[in-house]
């Protein structure tokens, strides 16, 4: 594989994943990925899947589809920090968004994300933003 020197394949091995994208195909890509790199996956289609999941589950990690139905990416991430403001607790949150324009980005971190993908997904990325991400706490 010719993954960058910064990503060592199985680096993401184990991590679980909260996978937040109301589109099945894009789902199902983004799960077929991160499966390959041994991440276990829990998909949501809606911001409010994500909030019922949190309440049951631990996740090491989200992955945020910025615009869904219901209760976008956005507002999901702006409420999971207002909630962990009580707790202490930082739940590393990364946005997969189609507009890679510039104040998108910056909303995305507005609203609390630490990072993002641009879609279509690129695997090289996509495995270095989690690391790195991760790396960072």
């Amino acid at each position: 594989t010719d993954l960058s020197q910064d990503f060592r394949e199985g680096e993401i091995q184990g991590i679980k994943i909260l996978l937040a994208e109301d589109n099945v195909v894009n789902q199902r890509i983004a799960r077929r990925l991160l499966e390959k790199q041994g991440c276990h996956v829990t998909g949501a289609g809606s911001g409010r899947e994500v909030l019922d999941y949190l309440e049951k589950d631990h996740f090491d990690l989200i992955l945020m589809d910025a615009s869904m139905p219901d209760l976008d990416g956005l507002e999901a991430t702006q409420i999971i920090r207002k909630n962990e403001a009580k707790t202490g607790a930082h739940i590393p949150i990364i946005a997969l968004t189609a507009r890679a324009m510039q104040e998108d980005k910056q909303k995305c971190l507005d609203a609390g994300m630490d990072a993002y993908v641009i879609k279509p997904i690129d695997r090289k990325n996509l495995y270095e933003t989690i690391s790195n991400t991760l790396k960072k706490g």
